[in-house]
């Protein structure tokens, strides 16, 4: 059970972290990685800004390798907190709202339409600062409210 917890709040931990990073060093000095994700109708299969992927994927096995180590103690589940956490960035920032595969196009759970319309929030600053909405998973309640209203409008 504990071994389950220190993963879960890893998990949790990993929000904070990212929008931390997202706000003072995707659009702080490492920006020159993150630009072209800001600009309009730049399409490519990858993006400088996958990069970070890999940045945030090498703690993660790193601590999963040395866990290992030690007959799977706090350190592996440490790091799969954050593997799961990059697994569900992938799944909701580059699946879900950039549809950089053709998956869940039409939906409409409020969660999802509320995700998305933050993104879109946090997008229309094409530029590094005066960002908004830095985070992934924890959407600001209204855009809750507005995806909400949205479904009822269309009911």
């Amino acid at each position: 059970m504990i071994y389950f917890l220190i993963t879960l709040i890893t998990f949790v931990t990993m929000e904070c972290i990212t929008w931390l990073t997202h706000k003072y060093v995707m659009h702080g000095f490492l920006w020159i990685l993150h630009e072209d994700h800001h600009q309009p109708g730049y399409k490519t299969v990858f993006e400088k800004n996958d990069l970070f992927f890999f940045i945030f994927a090498v703690p993660s096995s790193l601590l999963i390798y040395s866990g290992c180590q030690n007959a799977y103690n706090y350190l592996f589940f440490i790091g799969m907190g954050i593997l799961f956490y990059g697994m569900a960035y992938f799944f909701v920032h580059d699946v879900l709202i950039h549809q950089r595969l053709p998956w869940f196009k039409n939906t409409n759970i409020v969660y999802f339409r509320a995700l998305r319309k933050a993104h879109k929030i946090h997008h229309k600053h094409l530029d590094k600062p005066d960002g908004e909405c830095f985070g992934m998973l924890f959407v600001p309640l209204k855009y809750f409210r507005e995806a909400a209203q949205y479904q009822k409008s269309t009911k």
